[in-house]
């Protein structure tokens, strides 16, 4: 899948490419800013939890999800350098640990972890999704399909781990009244 979508993106852009470019208004750049601060808060929480499982499935997980991130921190990057966006501060990286040595009142759950994770990968979608609405310019809004693309996919993968291992939080089925009970 993730082939097509970069077929699908790069077809995108070249399609693209030859609109002009006028400077990032207040929102694009804002939105690049938030999206980039949201992202790089986001690679030391994922360290801290790889510090803190030993779950296979898990760690793959997170080592997915931080590559992601570290992609989509570095392009927005580049691109903001390339505009004269600001980039914000951010957190240091956090130092490689034994999982075995975190203190269990420390240590989150596998199941806490994954749902952070899903947490926030929905919060990044969401950001996509704003940001590509509030663009004009067609080339932003393709880095904005591209990384909420990408997130989706992880997103997928991600709940359907957490299914098969039980930890999706999953409401109660809605039954409406009056509705027959089957």
């Amino acid at each position: 899948m993730p082939n097509t979508l970069e077929a699908l993106f790069d077809y995108l852009k070249t399609r693209f490419d030859d609109e002009p470019k006028p400077r990032p208004h207040i929102g694009e750049a804002m939105g690049f800013w938030l999206y980039y601060t949201a992202i790089a808060e986001e690679i030391p929480i994922l360290e801290a939890a790889l510090n803190t499982t030993t779950d296979k499935d898990l760690v793959k997980l997170l080592e997915d999800t931080k590559k992601l991130a570290l992609h989509q921190m570095q392009a927005t990057e580049e691109f903001m350098l390339k505009e004269g966006i600001p980039l914000p501060d951010t957190s240091e990286k956090k130092p490689v640990s034994d999982p075995n040595s975190v203190p269990l009142g420390v240590k989150a759950t596998d199941s806490e972890i994954a749902n952070l994770i899903s947490a926030k990968i929905a919060t990044n979608i969401v950001m996509c999704a704003t940001n590509n609405s509030q663009s004009v310019r067609s080339d932003i809004g393709l880095i904005w399909m591209r990384f909420q693309s990408e997130k989706s996919v992880l997103g997928m993968e991600l709940k359907t781990k957490m299914k098969e291992r039980g930890w999706l939080k999953i409401p109660p089925a809605y039954l409406p009244p009056g509705a027959p009970s089957n």
